[in-house]
């Protein structure tokens, strides 16, 4: 039998995060300061099915009509309510090439928060990218009043000649766009002209004259506002810093245990960046200096496959092939808490505008002292209220007033206090009168005692004169 030990996780603060996984399945995990802090799956959106793979996933994060898109596996490419998981249409991203979307799958994925709000309609933009390089934007105006799609502005272009494209993202300003993959060096692309403005180049042989091949496996902008500084991770464990500003081969590297990056991730400092890599190791590097600064504590028994920085509170979330989704704390790299979810997971979001808080109704406060006038009907329940107990105990209380004024005049006044009588000098009256029936039977009892004393004592002498006279007439 396997050693199985029993972690003890101290919870994370509110957080609501929505998972990806292999059977196209988007799970919905929230954690509340009620419970303690631990993390439960409140939601599941659709039904199992290999097909509807989630292959990428983008999020427009705002407080007010946000927006989920979804790449799945089949071709299909949905938008939908991240709050309550429902559709808003579905349009599919068979290429012009009349390629299956098995061959050519996407890789990448963004939905732009740019959006053209109007009366009647509004518009919602898409960039996809295949693994062939088939790069588009395209934006579909859909109708309030109906669920109708229509297509608007679209526009296609190719950003490799080979090899297939494996990592993609968009800038902070949604302006620049960086690809890289398999046999693609990583290049940066204006997204309003479609030109392609840099492209890296591969670094030098090492001491031993060996060429590393080129593999790019996942890619993240250092800030969201610099475009001009990204990182991105190698399928030889390498980390890498570019700057198109400095020069095309990269500034920093930095090796990470023995296998594949497979997920990175920017802090909210621009400096910090969290790595994952295929055996479940997870660590977080400086990138000023190159530094390690320390792997997260415990192990993931699965490849990690996103890492997911919360906004505001110091924690990252990540999922991968192990099917658990863990929130580990930035400061102290401890585990905070984590979820099975039973699926190979893919891809991680945090909701950052998620709130803890109830809604509390606040009811009207009941003055005690206010009196309600018979057959009134209550403003809550619209019933009647019966007050006869009320009229009874009132009666009652006037009535041993009514007495106590005549039979003590000036001595039974009595004085109100928090709406009840309190008797006072009827009370004194009443210890005074005890008193003397007390001391009257105490009185009496005495000259009872003594009267029969006095009655033993004259019985006892005239017994004893009969005696003599008895005697005396013996004699």
């Amino acid at each position: 039998m396997p050693r199985t030990t029993t972690l003890e996780c101290p919870g994370c603060p509110p957080l609501r995060a929505l998972t990806f996984d292999e059977l196209g399945l988007i799970k919905v995990t929230e954690a509340r300061s009620k419970q303690g802090g631990v993390p439960k799956m409140v939601e599941r959106w659709g039904d199992p099915d290999a097909s509807k793979c989630v292959l990428a996933a983008s999020m427009v994060d705002r407080k007010f009509d946000p927006l989920l898109a979804v790449a799945r596996k089949n071709g299909s490419i949905e938008v939908l309510n991240p709050l309550n998981g429902d559709l808003h249409f579905s349009v599919s991203n068979v290429s012009e090439s009349g390629a299956q979307p098995g061959e050519d799958a996407v890789s990448g994925l963004h939905l732009f928060a740019k959006q053209n709000l109007e009366l009647d309609s509004r518009s919602c933009t898409l960039l996809t990218c295949t693994t062939k390089g088939n790069a588009s934007i395209r934006s579909y105006e859909v109708t309030k009043s109906a669920a109708d799609v229509t297509s608007g502005y679209s526009r296609t272009w190719n950003v490799c000649t080979g090899g297939d494209i494996l990592c993609s993202k968009v800038d902070g300003t949604e302006s620049y766009s960086l690809f890289g993959g398999k046999r693609v060096e990583m290049n940066v692309w204006d997204l309003e002209n479609c030109a392609k403005i840099w492209t890296s180049k591969s670094p030098p042989k090492n001491s031993l004259g060996i060429f590393t091949p080129t593999w790019f496996t996942t890619a993240t902008y250092l800030s969201k506002d610099d475009h001009r500084k990204f990182v991105v991770g190698t399928n030889s464990h390498e980390v890498r810093l570019y700057d198109i500003s400095a020069q095309r081969r990269p500034v920093i590297s930095v090796n990470f245990r023995e296998t594949p990056i497979k997920a990175v991730a920017e802090d909210l400092d621009g400096y910090t960046i969290y790595i994952g890599n295929g055996s479940g190791d997870l660590a977080s590097v400086d990138l000023r200096t190159g530094k390690l600064l320390g792997c997260f504590l415990g192990k993931c028994s699965g490849s990690i496959r996103s890492i997911a920085r919360h906004p505001e509170y110091p924690v990252i979330a990540s999922c991968g092939l192990d099917s658990y989704l863990r929130v580990w704390n930035v400061k102290t790299r401890e585990l905070l808490s984590a979820v099975f979810l039973k699926q190979h997971l893919t891809k991680v979001l945090i909701d950052s505008h998620f709130s803890d808080e109830e809604t509390k109704v606040t009811l009207p406060a009941v003055d005690e002292e206010e009196h309600i006038a018979p057959g009134t009907p209550s403003e809550e329940d619209g019933e009647t209220l019966s007050v006869k107990k009320k009229k009874s105990k009132e009666k009652q209380r006037s009535k041993k007033e009514a007495k106590a004024e005549s039979g003590n005049g000036e001595a039974g006044t009595s004085y109100e206090e928090d709406g009840e009588t309190l008797p006072v000098k009827k009370n004194k009256s009443k210890e005074k009168k005890r008193s003397k029936r007390e001391a009257k039977a105490e009185s009496g009892n005495e000259e009872a005692y003594e009267e029969n004393g006095a009655k033993k004592l004259k019985s006892k002498k005239s017994s004893k004169r009969l005696k003599r006279e008895n005697l005396d007439e013996e004699i």
